[in-house]
């Protein structure tokens, strides 16, 4: 009889230890990102090399400390880039901030189905979604999928 009071006391404080670590877990609205500028620096026919210019909108009341980003990019609905930024910055609470990013792609990625669809407009639609790598105990990683459009352009 001892050993099942001591096991259901070992199973009910395993219980509240995990209910109240999730109660540890802080309460943040999701950040939003939005695409601001994307640039083309250099191409040719194998590889083309764009500059992103991204906001982060962080609408809570704490900083967030950014670690690094996970992204997937889509123009006009086809895979434009992917990767990973290992650039941690902090978006200050209740404000924005932007950041930049290369990307490499190449022309058989999308970029030429891209400009065949264009006929002469520079505003595209995008979708970009991934994870917003943090530096915040118990909430390591926020997931993301924001659409909008944005201007492309040629630096120069």
């Amino acid at each position: 009889m001892n050993r099942i009071i001591a096991r259901c006391l070992v199973i009910l404080a395993l219980a509240v230890g995990v209910n109240g670590c999730s109660a540890m877990r802080p309460k943040l609205e999701a950040p939003r990102l939005a695409l601001v500028a994307v640039a083309m620096m250099s191409a040719d026919i194998f590889n083309q090399q764009f500059l992103i210019r991204m906001n982060v909108e962080n609408p809570n009341d704490r900083e967030l400390p950014v670690t690094g980003l996970d992204y997937k990019i889509f123009l006009e609905g086809d895979g434009f880039a992917e990767g990973k930024l290992n650039k941690p910055f902090t978006v200050p609470a209740n404000g924005e901030m932007d950041f930049e990013m290369t990307v490499r792609t190449n022309f058989v990625s999308g970029v030429g189905r891209l400009l065949s669809r264009l006929n002469g407009r520079t505003q595209v639609n995008y979708a970009v979604e991934g994870k917003l790598l943090t530096d915040i105990r118990f909430l390591k990683k926020i997931p993301f999928n924001e659409t909008g459009s944005v201007n492309l352009a040629v630096m120069k």
